[in-house]
């Protein structure tokens, strides 16, 4: 029975999964405009920035739109399809779930952030 329900979820995700990656592309926002030397300063503080997401999730595209609003630089790294970056999310954040943000400060120290809301509150912070 847990087979059925694999292939049903599966299958539906191949199905539903171009119509989502298309709305996300049609609504994402268009970014911040600023400044050459402003912006460059944002790409230096996002360089330690990492997005392990998952291309079709919801939260994760509300991660993205995010990310676009406020005009980062921010890596993403597809942890559904990729064994490394999911061995990394597991070894790194402790469990498999997305959206994660991996933030490496100037000493080399990580810390791992789920949760969507967490994550775009914690973006407003720092760039807004």
């Amino acid at each position: 029975m847990k087979w059925v329900f694999k292939i049903f979820f599966r299958t539906l995700r191949v199905v539903i999964g171009p119509f989502i990656l298309l709305w996300e592309i049609v609504t994402t926002p268009k970014g911040v405009a600023r400044q050459p030397e402003e912006q460059r300063q944002v790409d230096l503080q996002s360089r330690g920035l990492i997005l392990y997401q998952f291309k079709t999730c919801p939260f994760c595209i509300k991660v993205r739109k995010e990310i676009s609003r406020l005009s980062l630089n921010i890596e993403l790294r597809d942890a559904q399809t990729d064994q490394q970056n999911r061995e990394a999310l597991l070894q790194g954040g402790g469990q498999i779930k997305v959206p994660c943000l991996k933030i490496t400060d100037e000493l080399g120290n990580s810390q791992w952030m789920y949760e969507s809301a967490d994550i775009i509150q914690y973006l407003h912070g720092r760039f807004a």
